[in-house]
């Protein structure tokens, strides 16, 4: 069952008694519905809300939003209602430099979440020149394929391709022209999570994660690509589960 708290987030299962939220920012090109899984083995010790960026499924009539401080902006107004019980956020590859964002906007409501997960995804002060946001669909397609997350029979269907292609860019001109002033820091802890062959993510570049939070850092560091966590989720899961109440205690 979908519960619906707003065109922005969706809730795959109930769960009324639990005391802290985990909120899910997807990947470029990705949906709610990823999170599916997670919702179904974390719910209901946890409250597990998943994020749907507009251009997408049922969204997908509405236009995409292709500037992260924009994605944000709208995000934190959604977000800040759902502050009645302590949240975490879990965001992989995009969807981590949106959810840093969401925080770094809540600090002005004295809101932060009691942990940040960054999966899959470098430090915001780490800058790789991408283009291929600018270059045609074939390029951006072979991209998709390259990272490994999409099933490949939906890239081999014309017309699946075509529906997925305005939001797949829209997120790509996101991320790939996304900078963040220097020096900035949110109050949660971040926990960073990373494939040790992710073609877009050195170690480095996810240590540098520490950076960006005034609390505690950790890494953890998985066998695989940048979608890593489809071959690991109940480990990922774990580091969830294991993280979240050490923070609030």
């Amino acid at each position: 069952m979908i519960t619906e708290t707003g065109a922005w987030v969706r809730r795959f299962f109930a769960a009324p008694a639990s005391a802290t939220r985990l909120i899910c920012f997807p990947h470029a090109g990705g949906s709610a519905s990823y999170f599916h899984p997670v919702a179904r083995q974390l719910s209901p010790r946890l409250d597990v809300l998943a994020i749907q960026y507009p251009g997408r499924q049922e969204r997908r009539l509405e236009p995409c939003i292709d500037d992260i401080g924009t994605l944000a902006d709208r995000l934190t107004g959604e977000i800040l209602p759902l502050a009645d019980r302590p949240m975490a956020f879990f965001g992989h590859s995009m969807g981590a430099v949106v959810a840093f964002e969401v925080a770094r906007r809540l600090m002005g409501d004295g809101v932060s979440p009691l942990v940040l997960f960054a999966s899959g995804r470098r430090a915001p002060s780490s800058v790789r020149v991408e283009t291929v946001h600018k270059e045609g669909d074939r390029a951006l397609i072979a991209e998709v394929r390259r990272l490994g997350g999409t099933d490949t029979r939906m890239l081999d269907d014309p017309e699946l391709v075509n529906m997925i292609l305005p939001s797949l860019r829209g997120d790509y001109t996101a991320i790939m022209t996304y900078r963040c002033p220097p020096g900035i820091k949110i109050d949660a802890p971040i926990i960073t999570l990373v494939g040790d062959s992710d073609p877009h993510v050195s170690l480095d570049e996810a240590r540098r994660w520490k950076e960006h939070t005034s609390g505690p850092f950790d890494m953890h560091v998985f066998r695989g690509g940048h979608f890593y966590l489809n071959s690991h989720a109940a480990a990922v899961m774990r580091k969830i589960t294991e993280n979240i109440p050490a923070v609030q205690a």
